[in-house]
């Protein structure tokens, strides 16, 4: 490919918090980028459904209600619209038009991934998609591009700020979930409906694309077991303080003998583990591989400026390929291993019980789990409150989801228990 003696063109699709920032950035920023891509880059136009809405820093001439006409007049496009539809006819027509795209979408991604890299490769163009994880954290890049030597066998994220800011307020001042929420959204932290942060749906997608790119595999949304935050209690959090842990949202993608495994759910992790110490509405992902071994990647996973950086980190990289001839990595889904089914997935549980304060009981618990070929690591028995009442927590060894659930169902339905009042799973030892 001639390297081009004009500016690239860039169309951006979308002006909310990201867009306007990767507007801002590609203006202010502009002779910088040019000597870093070898060519100038010029915005030329930016897609919006209300041209007549004032947006601060925009110029107002670049704004037009033509997305389609828009995408087919560019080098490079920009899509921060988010959701499935129109960014996924936008994309496909901007590779129709020999445009290499760049998009945060990880909703799309998770979705209909393969039919976007597949008309990607088909038009000899670029997808990038760094801000679709984990927001101004270089972590698609890594996976991508530094492991591709190496073989990652486990991946653990915090890839939801809201859901760990409100774990950390939780955890920190002992609130309830409820009055946390209602801060955030204050805060801008959550959204007004916080649906698809708190019932972990927004992980989940991650999950999803961490899975596809960590293990070779095409590994969708619909794959992804899920489980939120909104049944996490304030004695939840104060119990996994007192046994040296921390509460979670967890993204955890790992291939087991049964295949790839890929889930969400909070979980309780050592204190001792590089991910409890993340607070506030920062997100980490920890990744294992065979030669690197363990490693950490730590930022800011939302928000218009980080995100944006990691957007603009794209196009510079796409920009560079059309100016110096060829492109980026395709999708590689080589390996193909099987989808682990949920319960196949190995984890530890830690559940707390209410149960009569008699003889015997311990015994019958442990008979139960002994039947079910779990064992039990550690028992504990908390204060015993009038009544002849006895709170116990058991944790136990890393045993099959599947077996583990069956334990805690039987153990439910015992004559000497009360009640279950909460059941984690455990990571990270």
């Amino acid at each position: 490919m001639v390297a081009p003696k004009e500016a690239l063109r860039v169309g951006l699709l979308g002006c909310g918090v990201v867009g306007s920032q990767v507007a801002r950035l590609l203006v202010e920023q502009s002779e910088d980028l040019a000597a870093r891509v070898g060519a100038p880059l010029e915005l030329v136009g930016i897609a919006v459904r209300d041209t007549s809405k004032a947006r601060d820093g925009v110029d107002p001439s670049l704004l037009t209600d033509d997305a389609h006409g828009l995408v087919a007049r560019c080098d490079i496009v920009v899509e921060v619209l988010g959701g499935i539809e129109p960014a996924r006819t936008l994309i496909l027509e901007s590779f129709a038009a020999g445009a290499s795209v760049v998009t945060a979408n990880k909703a799309l991604l998770a979705q209909d991934g393969p039919t976007l890299y597949s008309a990607a490769d088909a038009a000899g163009v670029d997808l990038y998609f760094e801000a679709a994880v984990a927001g101004a954290i270089p972590l698609v890049r890594p996976m991508r591009e530094s492991l591709a030597g190496d073989r990652v066998t486990r991946v653990l994220g915090i890839v939801n700020g809201t859901t760990n800011y409100i774990l950390d307020e939780m955890t920190t001042k002992g609130l309830a979930f409820d009055e946390v929420l209602r801060t955030a959204q204050e805060l801008g932290y959550a959204e007004a409906d916080p649906t698809a942060d708190v019932e972990g749906h927004d992980a989940a997608a991650k999950a999803a694309i961490l899975a596809s790119l960590a293990f070779h595999t095409r590994v969708s949304l619909d794959d992804v077991a899920c489980e939120g935050i909104t049944k996490i209690s304030a004695d939840d959090v104060a119990w996994a303080t007192e046994t040296g842990h921390a509460i979670k949202l967890l993204a955890i993608a790992e291939l087991t003998d049964a295949g790839v495994s890929a889930r969400v759910h909070p979980a309780l992790l050592p204190s001792r583990h590089p991910l409890a110490g993340v607070g506030g509405a920062f997100n980490a992902v920890f990744v294992e591989a065979e030669a690197a071994g363990p490693l950490m990647f730590y930022g800011q996973g939302a928000g218009g400026a980080p995100t944006a950086s990691a957007v603009i980190g794209d196009v510079v990289s796409v920009a560079r390929h059309r100016v110096l001839g060829g492109k980026g990595p395709d999708e590689s889904s080589y390996a193909s291993h099987p989808l682990a089914p949920a319960d196949a997935a190995v984890t530890s549980y830690q559940f707390r019980l209410r149960v009569d304060d008699k003889p015997g009981v311990l015994a019958r618990v442990a008979q139960v789990v002994a039947e079910h070929s779990v064992s039990i690591e550690a028992m504990r028995q908390q204060g015993t409150p009038a009544g002849g009442v006895a709170n116990l927590v058991l944790t136990t060894h890393r045993a099959p989801e599947a077996a583990l659930a069956a334990t805690v169902a039987e153990i439910a339905g015992l004559d000497v228990v009360q009640e279950v009042t909460s059941v984690l799973r455990v990571e990270g030892a």
